[in-house]
């Protein structure tokens, strides 16, 4: 891989990090500004830790390692940069699955955002769809069953990655609305949780939520290495956003919607790849630029009006 698209690739994964995070940093700047400044910098500091070697380290390479277990740990680890035919042909062989799993739960989360939740209203067509609810259950319903008949007939492994994908957007839909819940009763005074448990819960939710980093990155490279790099940069920008600038991050109302529509294009893009179809390395990284450009502009514009 040329040193030039090493780096589109991280600095793509980077801001998709950082974007598809908002939700996550305004969470954690909700709860730390509830707890003791001791608390608070230790979360930021092993929190920070456990959030890029553990869960955006970890994470990726676990996925490639369980769709190639004949790999081993650390075939899985360098499989993108190894010269070794047989590595190849198993990630070439493997890949498929792991994209067909990630683009539907990417998919599905676009038509989450898209149909059930608040929003403001970027692009003409979305508060239609907002007004429409009720519909977001029967859409992914159909999605899910095109794709599961779809991919049966290339690769029964396939579909199975694709009912994976699913059952995890809803596992993680179900933690997400807890800590929407939990954050709320904390703002209000009505938990009476310690530092500790504070500082346990937000592990938790990170966690959680960074599931859709580490599944986007996927779009952008198979490279556990890059994933690692770029995504871990991200956690640390937000990190920074969290403690610093979280109201001011706040005013680019559109942003939200950016990572959305990166979200549906970075889903459709690993769905393409997955039944045969080469999308160039670039072409990720060069789409999430171009998305979120545009919704950030929107929300400058839309702030300097306000102003």
């Amino acid at each position: 891989m040329a040193i030039g698209s090493m780096i589109l690739i991280v600095l793509g994964l980077c801001l998709f990090e950082i974007i598809s995070s908002i939700d996550n940093a305004v969470i954690n700047a909700e709860v730390l500004s509830t707890m003791s400044p001791k608390a608070r910098r230790w979360f930021l500091f092993w929190g920070l830790l456990f959030a890029v070697v553990i869960v955006r380290g970890l994470l990726p390479w676990a996925i490639v390692w369980a769709t190639n277990s004949s790999l081993g740990p650390i075939g899985a680890l360098t499989a993108t940069f190894s010269n070794n035919p047989h590595i190849k042909e198993a990630i070439e062989t493997s890949a498929p699955v792991l994209l067909s799993g990630g683009g539907t739960f990417l998919i599905f989360l676009f038509f989450h955002w898209l149909f059930i939740e608040p929003k403001s209203y970027g692009l003409r067509g979305e508060r239609f769809f907002h007004s429409q609810g009720i519909w977001f259950y029967a859409v992914v319903s159909v999605i899910l069953a095109i794709l599961v008949w779809l991919t049966l007939k290339i690769n029964p492994m396939m579909a199975f990655g694709t009912v994976v994908g699913s059952t995890a957007f809803f596992i993680t839909h179900g933690f997400k609305q807890n800590a929407e819940q939990k954050e709320k009763e904390l703002r209000s005074g009505k938990s009476k949780l310690s530092d500790i448990s504070k500082i346990l819960y937000l592990e938790v939710i990170d966690t959680t939520f960074s599931i859709d980093g580490v599944l986007g990155a996927f779009a952008f490279t198979l490279s556990v290495p890059l994933i690692l790099v770029g995504n871990g940069i991200g956690a640390l920008v937000l990190r920074q956003l969290t403690v610093g600038n979280i109201d001011r991050i706040k005013k680019y109302i559109f942003l939200k919607n950016g990572a959305m529509y990166s979200i549906l294009f970075l889903g459709i893009i690993m769905l393409l790849d997955a039944f045969g179809m080469h999308i160039p390395s670039w072409f990720s990284p060069v789409v999430t630029f171009a998305v979120i450009g545009y919704f950030y502009l929107k929300s400058v514009k839309a702030a300097n009006q306000k102003g």
